[in-house]
């Protein structure tokens, strides 16, 4: 086993009993109260017309490589990687606080969009492709597995290639436990309680900020084409029971969800259909005959392959998030580090959000024509303004949180609502889903 010093496990393939040790203490972690990461998707575009695309088109893969060594050269305080479909992820390094990080990434996405386009690539903030067809530019042995695995998964024909390759996002990385916040704020300390805060804003929340309702040239229907995808995809991950303890469930989960990839030295990561990895750790070589039983490494590598609303890595990845318009994205960034940070503001979203708690397809699909939805959104975003107004470092994010409310929240819209057509919806070939397929309407 190749396994992390200190952990105390033995070599050799890795027992039931070692892996749920394992991963409550690796996924939930204390750490500093306002530590805060941003995760930021673009989708790219061809921006000239060049005999050999037009404007809009996908970027030409030969002009990629050139684009990488630029970006490769350039200073950032984050680091710049490629999505299956070409998408540029910027991520920014953990910053000690919520204005620094907002600046930080604020610098660095200024850079990789004035840079994509000295090589003919336009940036844009949607999270999801509104025209062009899914292409996959990465043919990697993980996507080569996870697109064999959408393609054989019930419901996954059109939403797993749209997922890997028409999709983007923004993501919040939060710390998963705290202890005293050294402002002397009050934060929301146990990994639990934020666990549970982000879930029950994250309806509410992703309600306000879709921004994706077209897909592959036509309407979805639904506000947000990035959480009909994962609705399409499958329930995943379901909610936390409020008597169990969240790592042991947590472990729970991941023990029994599907195994979607499974590293080998050849080109061939596939994993057998419906084999959990449970499974894997209890029937070894009888379930997987040309792999050794599972170790440690293979139980990390598969949690990566999960993928619910909020996804704990030792920090906890909110991914339920559409990616705002032009300079709009440090909204709910804004949001939820000021709910974390202020305990007595987390009561009074929970509060305001408990109607709408689990109600992800509802937000997904009906933004903020939903009544409930739109009394919770509101609520939220103003408790959030009010919280980030009591500290001067981030009263001008108080102001553009407020601003945010006004233009679009306080008048039941998103912004998907300034670009919706009454175009007919999405045909949808492939509705029948799995009931436990690898993910969750995040």
């Amino acid at each position: 086993m190749r396994s992390e010093a200190g952990l105390g496990l033995l070599e050799g393939p890795l027992s039931e009993a070692a892996a749920a040790a394992w991963i409550p203490r690796t996924c939930f972690k204390n750490g500093p109260p306002d530590h805060l990461g941003i995760e930021i998707e673009q989708l790219v575009s061809s921006a000239d017309g060049s005999p050999a695309c037009r404007p809009g088109d996908h970027l030409p893969e030969d002009r990629y490589p050139a684009l990488l060594d630029d970006l490769a050269a350039r200073e950032f305080s984050g680091r710049i990687t490629v999505e299956p479909g070409g998408q540029l992820e910027l991520s920014s390094a953990p910053a000690p606080d919520l204005p620094t990080a907002i600046a930080r990434t604020a610098a660095d996405l200024a850079v990789l969009r004035s840079t994509a386009l000295l090589h003919g690539a336009r940036l844009t903030s949607l999270s999801t492709d509104p025209d062009r067809a899914p292409r996959r530019l990465l043919r990697t042995p993980r996507y080569e597995a996870m697109a064999a695995y959408y393609a054989r998964t019930a419901g996954c024909a059109v939403a797993g290639p749209a997922m890997m390759c028409s999709s983007a996002s923004i993501q919040a990385n939060v710390e998963a436990a705290v202890t005293v916040s050294p402002s002397g704020r009050f934060p929301v300390a146990s990994a639990a309680d934020r666990w549970d805060l982000l879930h029950t804003i994250g309806p509410a929340l992703s309600a306000a900020v879709a921004n994706s309702p077209r897909l592959h040239g036509v309407s979805t229907g639904w506000r947000s084409a990035r959480q009909w995808i994962w609705d399409r995809i499958g329930p995943g991950i379901p909610p936390r029971p409020t008597d169990r303890d969240l790592g042991d469930w947590w472990a729970e989960q991941v023990l029994d969800a599907p195994l979607m990839v499974v590293q080998r030295p050849g080109p061939d990561w596939g994993a057998p259909a419906g084999l959990t990895f449970r499974d894997w750790m209890r029937c070894g070589t009888a379930a997987i005959g040309d792999r050794p039983p599972p170790d440690l490494d293979d139980l990390a590598y598969h949690l990566t392959t999960v993928f619910p609303p909020v996804r704990p890595r030792g920090h906890l990845e909110v991914r339920y998030l559409d990616v705002p318009p032009g300079d709009w994205w440090p909204v709910p960034i804004a949001v939820l580090a000021a709910l974390l940070g202020d305990a007595r503001a987390a009561d009074e979203a929970l509060d305001v959000c408990c109607a709408t708690v689990h109600h992800w397809a509802r937000a997904g699909r009906l933004g903020l024509t939903d009544p409930e939805l739109r009394t919770a959104a509101d609520r939220l975003l103003a408790i959030a303004a009010t919280a980030l107004d009591h500290e001067p470092g981030t009263r001008s994010l108080a102001r553009l949180v407020d601003d945010y409310r006004t233009r679009w929240t306080a008048r039941g819209r998103c912004p998907a609502d300034d670009t919706a057509t009454a175009a007919p919806p999405f045909a949808e070939p492939d509705r029948p889903r799995a009931s436990h397929p690898n993910g969750a309407r995040p």
